[in-house]
């Protein structure tokens, strides 16, 4: 329930009915997102005690750091909670309205520190302006599946992955889509001439294959402020609202989305000191790593950087970034994601969409479920 609090220069709104918004230390941070992904319009919780005294807030943005961090889904929401948020008084209007020009809601306290009900402002996400989809590759690994079809058009779950794409980012509101294409390019023009789409959409023919990154330099003015640059070959349900809100508050130049891939082995590994004496055996160990899910925000200074006219990939790319003194964040996935690069991955994409009771037609299963890469 919303009643509007009327300011002379801000529009503030009291959220009342806040029992969805709290939460308790112990619920683990699996819970804590769906919960914020089934209130779309407060992407935030307010954790409390019994009493409902305030312990502290978690947001989307909370749980990614949380993450790069090595916390779990499976951990108590109490692992990743902003423990010193921002809150006020009942009744100070003017000192809420400022205090809501620096965050996006206020928990609003009684004098025992219980939540009385939360003041937020309807800011919202933040504009993508244009992405760039990568659908230029061979898909060598796919063998016979890529012959006569690029691999951007292979089917999962009925459809084609780039129309799984291109229906994301108009979801969000991209308005300006351009397209990188080499192989087969003619299918994929052909393809979005007889598709409907919300969005301008224009191409990036590469004469050569300029790899992971070179058709950046190729994007005309309008696209070189900022840009979301996806890989034609990757379903995922992730927000890119979110990977771009993330981008924003963290004041990056750029910003990769990574997805958790879990190795296993099969052995016990020694461990032993410098002298190469032993200290320890691990039976069989999970060794967990980050690996880049083939999207990126890149803002202006990053795109400078991009060399014209050659072909180049993203790591490099990166490393030139880095070594520039540019910012370069990592934006963890917590979301469903699969790159379809090999065979065995694109049969189980086809599998994941095939039986909605995996939870990948389940919208509130789909994301919250953390991706983890095993390798095969």
């Amino acid at each position: 329930m919303f009643s509007r609090v009327s300011l002379p220069t801000a529009s503030m709104y009291q959220i009342k009915d806040i029992d969805m918004l709290l939460c308790g230390p112990g619920l683990s941070i699996r819970d804590v997102l769906a919960r914020i992904n089934h209130s779309p319009k407060h992407l935030f919780q307010l954790v409390v005690d019994e009493e409902r005294r305030l312990l502290g807030t978690v947001t989307d943005g909370d749980v990614r750091r949380a993450i790069l961090r090595g916390i779990t889904l499976e951990d108590p929401v109490s692992e990743c909670m902003h423990q010193t948020p921002k809150t006020s008084r009942p009744g100070d209007d003017a000192v809420n309205r400022s205090l809501l020009r620096k965050t996006q809601f206020l928990p609003i306290l009684d004098d025992a520190g219980q939540v009385i009900n939360v003041l937020t402002t309807e800011a919202p996400h933040g504009a993508i302006g244009s992405a760039l989809v990568m659908a230029g590759g061979y898909g060598h690994r796919l063998g016979a599946r890529t012959k006569d079809i690029p691999k951007p058009l292979l089917g999962v779950g009925g459809r084609p992955i780039l129309d799984r794409v291109l229906e994301q980012l108009e979801d969000v509101g991209v308005e300006e889509i351009h397209i990188a294409v080499h192989f087969l390019r003619e299918k994929i023009e052909r393809f979005i001439s007889e598709r409907t789409n919300r969005a301008r959409i224009h191409f990036i023919r590469e004469r050569e294959p300029l790899g992971t990154a070179g058709a950046l330099g190729l994007l005309p003015p309008s696209a070189q402020d900022e840009v979301l640059l996806v890989n034609g070959d990757v379903v995922t349900r992730v927000d890119y609202r979110a990977l771009h809100d993330f981008h924003v508050a963290s004041d990056l130049d750029a910003t990769i989305g990574v997805s958790r891939y879990d190795m296993h082995i099969p052995y016990g590994v020694v461990q032993h000191n410098e002298k190469g004496l032993f200290e320890n055996i691990v039976e069989k160990p999970t060794l967990s790593q980050f690996i880049a899910s083939g999207m990126y925000y890149l803002s202006a200074p990053f795109l400078t950087q991009v060399p014209q006219g050659r072909a180049i990939d993203m790591p490099e790319m990166l490393d030139i970034a880095h070594q520039a003194g540019l910012r370069v964040g990592v934006f963890p996935v917590h979301e469903y994601w699969i790159d379809v690069g090999q065979p065995a991955d694109l049969e189980l994409a086809e599998a994941d969409h095939a039986q909605p009771s995996a939870g990948v037609g389940d919208e509130a299963a789909v994301t919250i479920a953390f991706p983890v890469r095993k390798e095969r």
